[in-house]
């Protein structure tokens, strides 16, 4: 499981090297990365393209969502939590949460499971761009 995160963690590279926030996410199934996305609400000033939904955006519509599991290197905001238990992903795999809680509650009420890894490169990844990015990050992440 540990290649699934990693595929985040170079998907929030890639947002960090685009001048973007570095947060990433891949969508698994059966074993394959069947979608990945990283956050482009600064490249392409859009409040909404968070890395869980461009994720979910880029594997397309996949029918039943059950079976798969989401992988993001920070905890998912309201935003995303609400689009994770409205596909019906039962699953989600938390690279750390330190640096954003988020609402794991919400999630756990809405019968998703989620693990967080507590990954010291993703928490080092986000504590370096906040201390670089505190304006940014606090437009509209940080504010929880």
């Amino acid at each position: 499981m540990e290649e699934f995160m990693r595929a985040a963690i170079e998907e929030a590279k890639l947002g960090l090297q685009e001048g973007g926030i570095p947060i990433g996410s891949v969508l698994m199934r059966d074993g394959k990365i069947i979608g990945r996305g990283h956050n482009h609400r600064v490249q392409n000033n859009d409040p909404l393209a968070h890395a869980e939904i461009e994720c979910l955006r880029n594997a397309g519509r996949i029918g039943v969502y059950t079976d798969t599991i989401l992988f993001s290197t920070l905890m998912p905001c309201y935003l995303c939590s609400g689009a994770i238990v409205q596909l019906g992903i039962e699953k989600v795999v938390v690279g750390e949460s330190r640096n954003f809680k988020g609402d794991i509650e919400f999630l756990k009420d809405h019968w998703v499971t989620v693990d967080d890894w507590d990954w010291e490169e993703c928490i080092g990844l986000m504590e370096e761009f906040i201390r670089k990015n505190p304006t940014l990050w606090n437009e509209d992440i940080g504010k929880l």
